[in-house]
């Protein structure tokens, strides 16, 4: 499964990149692909192709604030979360969209 998403915090500091690693290390260690936006206090980081989105069989969006570029995602699964689901229970989160979609 190819996953792409975007994670974005109140403070756009610590939680917003601490969870892009957390489901990209859960994503990987589930044998998929996966590639996280951080949109953060320095900005957008680490910036979504329209190739990666293309590609992407679901979109992860662990966020507590507005997500810049929703446009992007017309049309793709989206998983919209809170933030700190995904700080919680990333290896949850992976198992959980893999299942719901029928995905591998």
């Amino acid at each position: 499964m190819k996953i792409v998403g975007v994670t974005a915090c109140t403070a756009g500091i610590a939680h917003t990149y601490i969870v892009a690693e957390k489901i990209q290390t859960a994503a990987k260690e589930a044998g998929h692909e996966c590639k996280i936006e951080t949109q953060g206090t320095i900005g957008v980081q680490n910036k979504l192709t329209d190739q990666e989105i293309k590609d992407a069989d679901v979109v992860v969006l662990a966020h507590d604030i507005q997500v810049g570029g929703m446009e992007r995602f017309k049309d793709k699964h989206v998983v919209d979360i809170p933030i700190s689901i995904a700080m919680k229970s990333p290896k949850s989160l992976i198992a959980t969209i893999q299942k719901k979609l029928n995905l591998k």
